[in-house]
């Protein structure tokens, strides 16, 4: 499985890093904002999940979303972030993002998401 991390916080990164490797073989890309996660996607375009951050510098995680699915429209994403107004999860999934992980969350709650959100996509790839 290869997976795109979007966030400023290096422990973040490494916190989601250390998470999925208990799910999968996981080969993870990092990045530390959306114009770093956008030259990630293009270097790596074959992506089975995004993780990205809601709150960055230069380009912020939903800004990144809308300008990668205006190329991407199947890749998963799941936006990791302290974000929690409901006005704000509405905006991200009309924005394409196809789940969403409050901060802080618990090992548990992040890989419960992760495998609906692959779940979803495996199903909605083979209708």
């Amino acid at each position: 499985m290869k997976v795109l991390m979007i966030d400023d916080s290096r422990t973040m990164r490494n916190i989601q890093k250390n998470v999925l490797k208990t799910f999968a073989d996981c080969e993870c890309v990092e990045a530390g904002d959306g114009i770093e996660g956008l030259s990630a996607l293009a270097a790596n375009p074959q992506l089975d999940l995004i993780l990205v951050d809601w709150n960055m510098p230069n380009l912020d995680g939903l800004s990144f979303v809308k300008r990668m699915r205006e190329k991407d429209k199947t890749t998963p994403v799941i936006m990791v972030t302290t974000e929690a107004e409901k006005q704000r999860i509405i905006d991200a999934i009309k924005a394409g993002v196809n789940n969403y992980v409050i901060k802080p969350f618990t090992p548990d709650s992040l890989l419960e998401r992760v495998k609906q959100t692959l779940e979803k996509a495996k199903a909605a790839a083979a209708a």
